[in-house]
């Protein structure tokens, strides 16, 4: 049986439409800080374009939307994919719009924009009473918004980029009275000097952010005075050479940690705010690798992130913000919790999980959603991923694998050949569900020695 919609997606409709049968063109623009960023100035590194995995990370919307909205993506879904969502999970499905004009350095909102048959379809979807759903607003997605006549069902980009600075958040948060980790907001060349010569004193590391960085991008740890005088040097130069001393960075004391949390909130439209979820955020130097649910806290701390929510949210909608809001937290080692790293004032990896989750995760199960990475030859079809997961892919008494993203798998694969090459890791976006923390260990190690090795595209495939 298939399951039109989740209560998860029918409350986010509700908040940000007032109706929870509102039909949503949903358009996944990860990375999207890049675009908020180019107003400001940050570290010194090269730029860089998004990555295959993360332009192909847009298919994960379909878990998101339901049917009758539509998910926009550069590239259609695997057809072996979506029978797997339809038949094997009973998931009701979007329509998916791909573009006919796509190139890999373009948004997929400029790909619709240069795109007249999948505009003119966008603007059909509008005038029947659609909403254009971006993951968050850039100057390309208002600009698809007008050029379809498609209204945004999320504020404009000027809202975004002002409330998605790291110095927003250091600021808010100090100015709400929450716990905050030590640390000073930077916005020119003798700010930061001055917070680096104060953070000398302490003789403890520190780490620099980019006020737009994103899955450890524009990070620098600091744990030396060379490494201080060095990073200065550059930036000092750099301004030498432009005539321009700005800069929009924070600097913050290195907090040992126990571990990292994420929570969501939902502002509605009227200013109203809707804790959602609290999650363990599994991360690697500083980069996204997965949530573990539930998170390992006591009743007060979950009464000071409920706190926080609540006092963050009606600081965003005061602002003029409504959507979903993503917050990263940490437990120190001493079990203090520092409520706001950072707000990221957008969908998040967490809002794309939040229907699945709510469909698979069972009271008091225990769940995983990570991914993992796959080696293979030559572009794959997912009958060959089923193939190699096998039973895992099915309900059992020790757990269960949901796969929530395969267009990653082959990113990069599209010229790859014949697979004479060497092979090309791509990533298997999933969720694990299971009784108890030890069944979710085997199950987590059966899918990693599962993918493990190279794999081969079955003959014809």
């Amino acid at each position: 049986m298939t399951r039109e919609s989740t209560d998860y997606l029918q409350r986010l409709k509700t908040a940000l439409t007032g109706d929870p049968a509102t039909p949503l063109a949903f358009l996944c623009n990860f990375e999207v800080e890049a675009q908020w960023a180019r107003h400001h100035v940050g570290l010194p590194a090269p730029a860089a374009a998004p990555t295959a995995i993360v332009q192909r990370m847009e298919e994960l919307g379909i878990l998101l939307a339901g049917p009758g909205d539509v998910l926009v993506v550069k590239h259609a879904p695997d057809e072996g994919y979506l029978r797997y969502l339809e038949e094997d999970l009973g998931v009701g499905l979007p329509e998916v719009l791909v573009p006919e004009s796509t190139t890999p350095d373009r948004s997929t909102a400029e790909d619709l924009l240069n795109s007249p048959r999948a505009l003119d379809r966008l603007s059909l979807l509008g005038r029947r009473g659609a909403q254009l759903m971006p993951m968050g607003t850039s100057e390309h997605e208002e600009k698809l918004a007008v050029s379809a006549q498609v209204p945004l069902a999320v504020p404009d980009a000027a809202t975004f980029e002002r409330v998605n600075s790291k110095i927003y958040s250091r600021r808010i948060t100090e100015e709400l009275g929450l716990p905050a980790v030590p640390g000073w907001c930077c916005e020119s060349l003798g700010e930061l000097r001055d917070a680096l010569a104060e953070a000398a004193g302490a003789s403890k590391p520190v780490v620099v952010k980019d006020a737009y960085g994103v899955s450890g991008k524009g990070l620098v740890v600091l744990d030396t005075p060379a490494k201080a005088d060095r990073l200065l040097r550059i930036v000092e130069r750099r301004a030498a050479r432009t005539g321009d001393d700005r800069l929009a960075v924070v600097v913050e004391r290195w907090i040992p940690k126990r571990a990292d949390l994420n929570y969501q909130i939902t502002v509605d439209r009227r200013g109203d705010v809707r804790f959602d979820f609290v999650k363990q955020a599994l991360t690697e130097r500083g980069v996204h690798q997965g949530h573990l649910m539930p998170p390992e806290l006591g009743a007060d701390q979950h009464a000071l992130l409920r706190r926080a929510a609540a006092e963050v949210g009606g600081r965003l909608a005061a602002d003029g913000f409504s959507g979903v809001a993503g917050i990263d937290a940490i437990v120190a080692e001493d079990e203090r919790v520092y409520p706001v790293l950072e707000i990221n004032a957008r969908l998040n990896m967490s809002t794309y999980q939040g229907g699945m989750t709510e469909l698979f995760h069972q009271p008091g199960h225990v769940a995983l959603a990570r991914h993992y990475p796959v080696r293979s030859a030559a572009p794959i079809v997912f009958d060959d991923l089923r193939r190699v997961l096998g039973p895992l892919l099915s309900p059992a008494p020790g757990g269960r694998v949901v796969v929530t993203c395969f267009g990653t798998v082959n990113a990069g694969t599209v010229n790859a050949g014949t697979g004479d090459g060497p092979p090309h890791q791509g990533r298997l976006y999933t969720l694990l569900t299971a009784p108890d923390h030890d069944r979710l260990a085997a199950l987590d190690e059966a899918a990693r020695a599962a993918l493990a090795g190279v794999l081969q595209p079955r003959e014809g495939s």
